[in-house]
């Protein structure tokens, strides 16, 4: 298991005793906020970049934003306009802007093709190439473990940065954790209402080590000074073992007190709703981008999100690493008895 660093310790830049100045995209997000947090209390001095709206819905406002990320200092603008960036962010008030490192939390929202390459890839070079003109010398880019196994636009667009980070000559850390527990949370509320637990196949298709926020947060922020973190690609998971689709539904049941029911979906379905929708696409263009999302369901309904054993090409989750100390079931006992509510959760699958 990695440990993390002493959080109560400064950090600060050895040669001036000044606390190191550290770049921040996409702090708004769960992932983002919970790192904010956690390098402002190891004593960094954090900038993020928000947009003037952000959270899903662009429900966010400045105030709220700036509240959300309470010891960070906010510049507010549009993360893509590289005239923004250069002249708001890496300057400011007609000053160079000096920061000791830059860390990613932002991913695109949706995964379809041209939100994928504007945001996973783009934006983020942009920022990538000013920090390096203006004498940044370390990354740390939260990428994503399935880029491992590559058949979808966003892990392309994910894989390009990454290899022009590896070969930007800053020092680098590429962060790719398995499942987040948001992203298993979809049907906490039908099983408390008395449904059956969704699967694909007999839920034994896949696995995972799901990760909370704050475990992988203080991972992130341990890869600013642990030279074994650094210059590496880090797949990371939570404390084991690792939970197939079925366990977790075995989990979720014992929280209500019912005997588990199970309902299996045929993985292939979302496939061929992809076929269809790419076929549409052809016609009414729009609709192409959406084959994409259907194209991203078969994925997670057929891919683990563990480490991929080289030697024999399957998922391995003793190879798979861990951090952490918080797990599934706690947090889902905390969702069932309403201590704690999912963000950014995508039901609509899970409705009937």
């Amino acid at each position: 298991m990695v440990s993390s660093v002493d959080n109560n310790a400064e950090a600060t830049d050895s040669g001036s005793g000044a606390a190191k100045r550290i770049l921040m995209l996409g702090g708004t997000g769960t992932i983002g906020r919970a790192t904010v947090a956690a390098l402002i209390e190891r004593g960094y001095r954090v900038v993020c970049i928000a947009r003037q709206k952000a959270g899903v819905g662009r429900k966010l406002t400045q105030d709220k934003i700036t509240e959300m990320l309470h010891g960070a200092e906010v510049r507010f603008g549009d993360v893509k306009d590289k005239g923004f960036l250069a002249e708001q962010v890496f300057q400011h008030e007609g000053q160079p802007q000096k920061f000791d490192a830059v860390v990613s939390c932002m991913a695109s929202r949706t995964g379809e093709p041209d939100d994928a390459w504007a945001i996973d890839y783009q934006a983020q070079a942009n920022v990538l190439a000013l920090a390096k003109e203006s004498g940044v010398i370390q990354m740390v880019l939260l990428s994503a473990i399935c880029v491992q196994k590559p058949l979808l636009v966003f892990q392309h667009a994910k894989l390009a940065l990454e290899k022009e980070l590896q070969e930007s000559g800053l020092t680098y850390s590429i962060v790719s954790p398995t499942a987040f527990f948001k992203s298993l949370a979809g049907q906490v509320e039908r099983v408390k209402n008395g449904k059956a637990f969704l699967t694909f196949g007999d839920g034994t298709l896949t696995a995972c080590k799901p990760i909370s926020d704050r475990d992988l947060a203080n991972y992130i922020a341990d890869c600013l000074d642990k030279p074994s973190l650094q210059d590496r690609i880090l797949p990371i998971g939570g404390p084991g073992p690792a939970l197939t689709q079925r366990e977790q539904g075995e989990i979720l049941f014992k929280l209500v007190g019912r005997e588990p029911k199970f309902k299996s979906v045929p993985a292939s379905l979302l496939s061929r709703i992809a076929a269809v929708m790419e076929a549409i696409g052809k016609v009414i263009k729009p609709v192409a981008a959406k084959a994409e999302l259907a194209r991203i369901g078969h994925y997670y309904a057929t891919e683990s999100m563990l480490a991929l054993n080289p030697e024999t090409g399957e998922y391995d989750a003793d190879a798979t690493p861990e951090t952490g100390t918080d797990t599934l079931g706690d947090y889902f006992q905390r969702l069932v008895e309403g201590n704690e509510k999912a963000e950014r959760v995508d039901v609509a699958m899970f409705s009937d």
